[in-house]
Order: C-alpha cells, then sequence, then structure tokens
C-alpha cells in the first residue's frame, strides 16, 4: 500500500500481542463486572436508605410496638431488611425473654442488645457488599493497565532490531498498541474508585444511623423492663 492505513482503537486491539490482548480482555471484563456492582450497590442503598427513613418516622409516630412487629410478619422475611431486621431482632428477644418466669431485667436488656448487635452486623456486611471488589479495581487496575503497556512497547522496541532503518512509523503502531492497555486501565479504575468513595460513606452514614437507632429503641426497652 502506498500510504499507511489510518490506526483505529479496534485495530491497534486486534494487533496487539497475544499477552497484551489478555491485559485488555482482563480490563474490560473487571470494568463490565464493576458497572454491574455500581449499579446494583447504587440500587440497594437507595432502597435501604429510602426504607431507614420511612420505618423511622413510623417507629417515633407513637405505633404500638407490637403492632409494628406484626406488619413486619405480615410482609414476611423477604419484606423485611435493613433497620426494620435490627427492631425485629431486639423487639422478638426482648419479648421471648420477658415471658420467661422470673426474668432479670438486666439479662433481658443483656440478652436484647446482643440480639440487635448481631443483626446490626448482618446489616452493615450488606450495605457493603461488592466494595472491596471496587476497592480492588481501582487501586489494581491502572497497573495491569501499565504491565500491558510495557509489554507492548518492549515488543516494539525488540522489533527494531530486525529493521536497517529505524523510524517512528514502524514503532508507533506497537506503542500506540500499548497505551490502549493504560487507557483501559484508568477507563476500569475511575469509575470503581468514585463509586467506592461515594458507596462506603453512604454505607458509613447508614450505619451510623442504624446504630443510633438501635441505641435509642434500647433506652426505651430498657424504660419498659424497669417500671413493670
Amino acid at each position: 500500500m502506498s500510504e499507511a492505513e489510518p490506526l483505529s482503537i479496534w485495530s491497534l486491539i486486534a494487533n496487539a500481542s497475544l499477552l497484551v490482548q489478555a491485559v485488555m480482555a482482563l480490563l474490560f471484563l473487571a470494568s463490565v463486572v464493576s458497572w454491574v456492582m455500581i449499579i446494583q450497590r447504587g440500587l440497594y442503598q437507595a432502597r435501604a436508605r429510602s426504607s431507614f427513613l420511612a420505618f423511622e418516622k413510623q417507629f417515633w409516630s407513637g405505633i404500638d410496638l407490637n403492632q409494628l412487629f406484626r406488619q413486619g410478619n405480615a410482609r414476611g422475611r423477604g419484606g423485611v431488611n435493613g433497620v426494620e431486621s435490627i427492631f425485629r431482632a431486639g423487639f422478638k428477644e426482648f419479648t421471648r425473654l420477658r415471658q420467661q418466669v422470673g426474668a432479670d431485667p438486666d439479662a433481658v436488656m443483656e440478652g436484647t442488645q446482643r440480639a440487635m448487635r448481631v443483626a446490626l452486623a448482618r446489616e452493615e456486611e450488606k450495605l457493603e457488599t461488592n466494595l472491596p471488589f471496587l476497592a480492588s479495581v481501582a487501586s489494581v487496575s491502572p497497573y495491569i493497565g501499565l504491565f500491558g503497556t510495557v509489554w507492548g512497547i518492549m515488543n516494539s522496541f525488540r522489533g527494531l532490531a530486525n529493521v536497517h532503518q529505524a523510524t517512528l512509523a514502524a514503532v508507533a503502531p506497537g506503542i500506540s498498541e500499548a497505551l490502549v492497555a493504560t487507557a483501559m486501565g484508568l477507563f476500569a479504575a475511575i469509575p470503581a474508585v468514585l463509586a467506592y468513595n461515594r458507596y462506603s460513606a453512604r454505607a458509613e452514614t447508614l450505619s451510623n444511623g442504624y446504630e443510633t437507632f438501635a441505641e435509642e429503641f434500647s433506652s426505651i426497652l430498657h424504660r419498659q423492663v424497669h417500671t413493670k
């Protein structure tokens, strides 16, 4: 051909070495999985925040606690999550222990608080699901892309050994396809690090809200068990 064909991204990927293509495929897969988790985490935390605000509003409206507990029973296990799970765990254990003959108030409260701590730990784990993977993608992807770039550039310069006259046109395609790996590493890492920071902050905010509710609910139950 008299003129060099313009280089496109797809041609650079297709003409890259096998190892660089493997690096690009790994980064593409990491990016796709990250976006799935980003969307899933966003939807879950949005629902968790909405249900938290709705339940708190209902809880502090003065509704009878037994009625509030029965409403959760009516929805079934699949319809209860977030702060309501903490409420149900604590109220169920509180009711069970109080029904025992000669139950010590301090023992009742200790068992109730233990049940709420277990439920709180489970809800915090749900809020933070997939965040470690996003953190890993955010921190590792640029280095994986850089590895592909270094390898591709090494191959380009190694190929110059067989060329009598080295020109920019001879080395440019190899360097270009190598730099695509770096670009893909950044493409995978940037959304992951932004999502991780945002969702970690949201998870911490909700966890603090759960802990505050558990303390307030514990105070209410403490007054009940010591006044009767």
